[in-house]
């Protein structure tokens, strides 16, 4: 039998590595078969319609003037950052987001506190307060403004009316506000639920060991309940945020976006400029600005509660 040189040896270990390598490149494109049509799917759906905005983007095009349509370049993008309304209105939509996110949390923590504690029918109470969470917001938002702010049947003008409120006209003074109520009593049960997985998936025996050692009730929720359910928090801003900053329906059914732009979002603004004005150039560059920003805005969160579950999982 010939003795193998190094030379040999190395030779036949770079054969078996680009064996193994071709065995894991197949054995990769068999797992992700499957995938692709879900991906192609959503590269036709998303991706393709995106370059298309962003080719308009470039475009001086309304559909009033017919053959308006001329390529103006990055004109467009200057146009909506010296849009004063289109400033007002992303001021609209942080103080919606982070209005209700901070809201919904805060009410989410409570009934979840609530529901962590056994008492009779509690089955009965997580269901009508996970309710709210199951109703299309086009008919929440209907709900809310014929049936709670009207002024003259609205039932929190009758609950108010002992305590000298007259006929407020809530939709009309209070608009952005009242779109706030509608969506935080929406996000309230999700926020809740996530809140509350993270207090049953919890050690019950550290708790046990800080009553034992005379803790307060408020020293183990501050020391010990919250650091735990910090994560589930953050995970419940980043979704509530990215889902909230699409809101459309709400502000289309209650207010139109009115008096004027003040309760108008982003999302609306680009509806009023491409539908109500016929101005897709602008449209489509504001909807290009608004996605660049949330994926950054949205990278950077995720970013930071992926460190953050990681960091868990370590320290576990």
């Amino acid at each position: 039998m010939p003795r193998q040189t190094p030379d040999m040896t190395e030779r036949i270990r770079r054969v078996k590595a680009a064996k193994n390598e071709k065995v894991s490149r197949a054995e990769g494109w068999r797992l992700r078969g499957p995938l692709l049509p879900a991906l192609i799917f959503m590269i036709v759906v998303t991706q393709i319609p995106f370059l298309f905005t962003l080719f308009y983007s470039t475009q001086s095009w309304n559909l009033v003037n017919p053959g308006s349509r001329r390529f103006v370049g990055l004109q467009n993008y200057v146009d909506v950052f010296q849009d004063s309304q289109f400033w007002q209105v992303a001021l609209n939509t942080v103080i919606l987001i982070v209005g209700t996110v901070l809201i919904s949390v805060i009410l989410g923590l409570l009934l979840a506190l609530l529901l962590d504690r056994a008492f009779l029918g509690r089955g009965i109470v997580r269901t009508l307060l996970i309710t709210p969470f199951l109703v299309t917001p086009v008919a929440a938002a209907l709900v809310w403004k014929t049936s709670m702010f009207d002024p003259i049947f609205g039932i929190v003008n009758w609950v108010l009316s002992p305590f000298g409120v007259g006929d407020v006209d809530w939709i009309s003074r209070y608009p952005l506000p009242t779109v706030m109520v509608a969506l935080i009593w929406q996000w309230t049960p999700f926020m809740m639920l996530l809140i509350l997985a993270g207090l049953q998936s919890m050690p019950r025996d550290i708790l046990e060991a800080g009553r034992v050692d005379g803790a307060s009730g408020f020293s183990l929720f501050r020391e010990l309940t919250l650091p735990h359910l910090r994560r589930f928090i953050e995970l419940g801003t980043v979704l509530g945020a990215i889902y909230l900053i699409n809101t459309f329906d709400a502000i289309y059914m209650m207010t139109q976006g009115g008096p004027g732009t003040a309760s108008a979002n982003l999302p609306f603004y680009i509806y009023q400029r491409a539908f109500l004005g016929f101005d897709i150039g602008q449209a489509a560059a504001m909807g290009v600005v608004v996605v660049i920003a949330t994926i950054v805005i949205a990278t950077f969160a995720l970013r930071l509660i992926f460190k953050s579950f990681t960091g868990k999982e370590e320290a576990a």
